[in-house]
């Protein structure tokens, strides 16, 4: 006979954040390979929804048991809580060969067959999902220019102060404050009533002086005995003072093709690139700022919604774009800024005149102004003008990289080339 033990305790809210973490750390490498297939798997407008939390699958996770050795007699066991059994309910077998054991077959009843009984899903909430996603990445090259000319402020402790407000209060350093009061008031105290002790000790005092000095060792008891616990000279408060900090100020174009020959596919991936390049400036960066342009047979920069659900559309000429991102960056961004680039498109320009024009803008324009631009062709398996010209741009600016992505599930790779953390030489 066999005895089941169920922990059904309940956690206490916020007490299981460090198991939680331990957690997190043995499945971080699994969570990380998983991340290609959230992309894949995952509508753009959810990418950038918050306040929920993300559900990762998970394989060949065991759960801990502990146990006698298996044999002959009756057998102890603890298993993990569940809300379906309690002590003494009997239920049935699974069926043979139904996913037990790790042989990764379908669960009964569910429709997925990429699941099996072993796989169970961690959740982690989008702080967590985003800190994953972009652990390894940053904006190459990112300088600070003229530090002087933008500057942020920041508070930092600076000693303590007699005045300030309760929320600053000190409670450490004013009882150290009240205890040395208290103890060099007690030691004078005890000094001048032992003085006058030794005096009344003395017979040759008169009774005029007897009676003096008994009130005022009455009176120095007393004042001793009603030492206040805390007193206003005694509260310290944390002072504050501001210092300035000087902010590395960068700024990111983002360049999308929305013509017509960009179809639907086309468009889910820039826009699914652009999506994950917006998440990660955003997380990783406290001050930067996004121009975002569309183009088609014109350019124009457009707001966050726009870029991303806009259907409009037309013939393809990508020269404009260039021009426009060339005329802000002069505009807004001629000084002080650290200028990032990326663009995407289906290679399909108007003639390759327009090709060529995009490569000696970049060659003479752009990139000797910018840090790093790359460029995202998209599900094109045939060699394009616009691609042909870019290579030759590749191999004269080092700051300047080109990659292709044909499916969803190559864009989470492209992305880490491109922003892989490099290493300091």
């Amino acid at each position: 006979m066999g005895i089941q033990v169920v922990d059904r305790r309940n956690n206490p809210k916020g007490k299981s954040s460090e198991n939680r973490q331990r957690l997190l750390k043995r499945l971080e490498n699994q969570i990380q390979k998983a991340l290609p297939d959230i992309i894949k798997n995952t509508n753009v407008k959810d990418l950038t929804s918050s306040g929920e939390k993300v559900k990762i699958p998970i394989k060949g996770v065991g759960e801990p048991q502990f146990g006698y050795q298996q044999g002959s007699g009756n057998h102890h066991h603890v298993q993990p809580g569940n809300k379906e059994f309690s002590q003494g309910d009997t239920f049935k077998k699974p069926p043979k060969n139904n996913g037990g054991g790790g042989t990764g077959e379908g669960q009964q009843g569910s429709n997925d067959p990429t699941i099996s009984e072993d796989d169970f899903f961690v959740s982690v909430s989008r702080e967590e999902f985003l800190d994953y996603f972009f652990a390894d990445l940053e904006l190459p090259a990112m300088v600070k220019k003229h530090l002087n000319s933008i500057v942020d402020f920041k508070q930092k402790r600076a000693g303590y102060s007699n005045q300030g407000t309760p929320n600053r209060l000190n409670i450490v350093r004013s009882y150290q404050n009240s205890m040395s009061r208290r103890m060099a008031s007690t030691l004078y105290f005890d000094k001048e009533i032992e003085k006058l002790q030794r005096k009344l000790e003395e017979g040759s005092l008169t009774q005029d002086e007897i009676v003096f000095f008994q009130k005022e060792l009455d009176r120095l008891k007393k004042m001793k005995n009603a030492l206040s616990f805390m007193e206003e000279t005694d509260l310290r408060y944390n002072n504050y003072e501001q210092y300035p900090v000087p902010v590395t100020s960068a700024v990111m174009f983002c360049i999308m093709d929305v013509s017509g020959s960009m179809g639907e596919k086309e468009k889910d991936i820039a826009k699914r690139f652009f999506m994950l390049l917006y998440l990660f400036l955003t997380k990783q960066y406290e001050r930067i700022e996004l121009v975002f342009i569309r183009h088609h047979t014109e350019a124009k920069e457009v707001n966050e919604f726009e870029f991303f659900n806009s259907k409009e559309s037309g013939g393809t000429v990508v020269a404009p774009a260039l021009e426009l991102m060339r005329k802000i960056m002069n505009e807004r961004y001629a000084t002080n800024w650290n200028v990032y680039a990326a663009q995407v498109s289906d290679g399909d320009v108007w003639n390759k005149a327009d090709a060529e024009d995009c490569g000696k803008l970049l060659v003479n324009e752009l990139l000797p102004k910018i840090q790093y631009a790359n460029y995202i062709e998209v599900c094109r398996n045939t060699p394009s003008d616009l691609w042909d010209v870019y290579q030759q741009v590749k191999q004269q600016r080092s700051n300047f990289e080109v990659a292709k992505i044909h499916e969803v599930a190559q864009i989470w790779t492209v992305f880490q080339d491109f922003y892989k953390k490099k290493a300091v030489s």
